[in-house]
């Protein structure tokens, strides 16, 4: 009788890498389609891998010594006959460990943490690992488990009481924009007046409605681009989990945002992006899928744009997206509705 695998994926954070993780629940599902595919993430991102429906259950990793025992107990009970560690730190390679899963393996770039936990490693390649995108890196943790690579797509379905609840938040007919004016870092951040002057020129010149919408600590971005604006910019204040965000975001006709997660969540529930790097590399996280627009400025810049504050080659301590004309950024999205 044949014993369908029950297969673990580890992968702890961030937003962006969680979506990115959908390629390898997809071919796992496509080679074994009776598998049991579970996944460990930490709390915060653990729900939008709900909207995966490749993935069964997702296991949140324990916040304090009080949730381990209870944490353990699944593990040893799910009998999983395979381990995928895309994190490879002592913690995971414990949680690795742990399972008893006859198959383990390790996908490592930087060090490979306990090498004696695991059955197989895969060593990402340095001089390659710049220079394709996270979801290849991913996908070769797939080849010690003998899964074949069928697929690189990359989806999130929301789900239905969500959709509702998010078209009850934008009412109304018309092109609609959703704009996320938000980053992790603030030297990646388009000046708040630019976001306003495109808002103004997309509302004049292609009759779309903008709808901006914040996480948190990102409010005053929002603020500045309301009081720059001499259009109407609807602001969405509802408090919205991952999931959330996932359902409204697939309610829009484009999502103008800068490198960051929500720009994946975006694109994996099929919504087309404009998004705006400064001097980070943008091969790894590219957004994935047909339709989307990067936009980079020219690099080296021609002129820095804070020669005070940038420090060269610190792609997380400059200014270089301001150097992205607003002029670019309205063609990128006039482009999109010409189609």
């Amino acid at each position: 009788m044949h014993t369908p695998p029950r297969v673990l994926v580890i992968r702890r954070r961030y937003l962006g890498d969680i979506v990115l993780l959908g390629p390898v629940f997809r071919n796992l599902r496509l080679h074994w389609p009776d598998a049991r595919l579970d996944a460990v993430a930490e709390p915060a991102f653990a729900p939008l891998l709900a909207l995966n429906p490749d993935v069964n259950e997702t296991l949140v990793l324990p916040r304090g010594l009080g949730e381990w025992p209870g944490f353990i107990r699944r593990l040893r009970r799910a009998r999983y006959t395979h381990v995928l560690d895309l994190d490879n730190t002592e913690r995971t390679a414990l949680i690795t460990r742990l399972t008893g899963a006859p198959v383990r393996v390790a996908l490592w770039y930087v060090r490979h943490a306990w090498p004696w936990v695991y059955t197989a490693a895969v060593q990402s390649d340095p001089a390659k690992h710049e220079h394709r995108s996270i979801i290849e890196y991913y996908l070769s943790a797939l080849a010690p488990a003998g899964v074949p690579i069928a697929s690189r797509e990359v989806r999130l379905v929301p789900r239905e009481s969500d959709v509702a609840a998010a078209r009850q938040l934008i009412r109304g007919a018309g092109r609609r924009i959703l704009l996320h004016p938000g980053s992790r870092s603030a030297f990646r951040m388009w000046p708040a007046e630019n976001f306003a002057r495109v808002c103004d020129r997309v509302q004049d010149e292609l009759g779309a409605q903008v709808f901006v919408i914040a996480g948190p600590g990102e409010q005053e971005a929002v603020t500045r681009i309301k009081a720059a604006a001499k259009s109407h910019v609807v602001t969405i204040n509802a408090a919205l989990g991952l999931p959330q965000f996932a359902a409204l975001a697939a309610q829009f006709d484009l999502m103008l945002c800068h490198d960051s997660g929500p720009m994946h969540v975006a694109a994996a529930v099929g919504t087309p992006v404009v998004a705006l790097f400064g001097s980070q590399n943008p091969v790894p996280f590219a957004p994935v899928g047909a339709g989307h627009t990067l936009l980079q400025p020219p690099l080296p810049c021609p002129a820095c744009a804070s020669p005070d504050q940038c420090v060269p080659g610190d792609s997380y301590r400059n200014f270089c997206v301001r150097n992205i004309t607003v002029d670019r950024v309205v063609a990128a999205i006039r482009a999109k509705f010409d189609r």
